[in-house]
């Protein structure tokens, strides 16, 4: 064998060494994405580019109330207020690949995945009511004031339809900060923690709001 071909040789394994280390730090460790919705509004805004820490997903833990959280995307977005049931109020995913090889290009490639983003509003075990333009949470009410804008209430809005529930264990309840605008849990059901893809940890653009993103405290 030639020096030029061990050469080569060497390049493509140091090339593939590195985007095994890159999809899996990616995938296990943290990785960047970027808002393209205004459903986390004033927070995040459309463009923002964050930094997720995806070690808490990796190991199946449970976030903390008033984190800002990105999850797949349920198969089934909406349901009719005869379609629901309220004793198990989870989010459906129906449409799972079936093979090592589409399971990879989905979930480590993420092509063809829509992922949500919005915050932590409620744990497992925890009694959710919406009414009256607000939340309580075990019959207490929240204070939203840190993240809501002045005069934003929260209805179920247009296919929202869980509004009296308890949260199941394994889920978490979510919600956009941008209520009039946000698709979230109210419309299809609380997040199984393995379909957790991450947590908001840093804003790196724009450069003038770089910095980390605090979880609120609420409760």
């Amino acid at each position: 064998m030639s020096d030029t071909t061990k050469n080569i040789l060497e390049w493509i394994e140091c090339i593939l060494i590195a985007v095994v280390l890159a999809l899996f730090i990616r995938h296990f460790v943290g990785t960047l994405t970027v808002v393209n919705q205004r459903s986390m509004y004033p927070t995040l805004v459309q463009g923002d580019r964050l930094i997720l820490n995806r070690l808490a997903s990796t190991f199946n833990k449970m976030p903390e109330r008033g984190d800002i959280i990105t999850f797949e995307a349920p198969s089934k977005s909406y349901y009719r207020e005869d379609e629901v049931d309220l004793s198990n109020p989870v989010a459906q995913y129906n449409n799972e690949p079936n093979n090592i090889f589409s399971k990879f290009i989905y979930y480590v490639l993420e092509i063809g995945k829509t992922s949500y983003i919005k915050r932590v509003i409620a744990l497992p075990g925890e009694h959710v009511e919406i009414k009256d333009g607000k939340v309580y949470i075990n019959g207490e009410q929240l204070d939203e004031s840190e993240y809501l804008q002045d005069g934003v209430e929260t209805t179920l809005g247009e296919g929202g339809v869980f509004s009296d529930f308890i949260v199941p264990e394994g889920t978490v309840f979510a919600m956009g900060d941008n209520r009039p605008e946000s698709k979230d849990c109210r419309c299809f059901g609380c997040i199984p923690i393995e379909k957790l893809e991450g947590t908001v940890v840093i804003r790196i653009w724009p450069f003038n709001k770089f910095g980390t993103v605090k979880k609120a405290e609420i409760l």
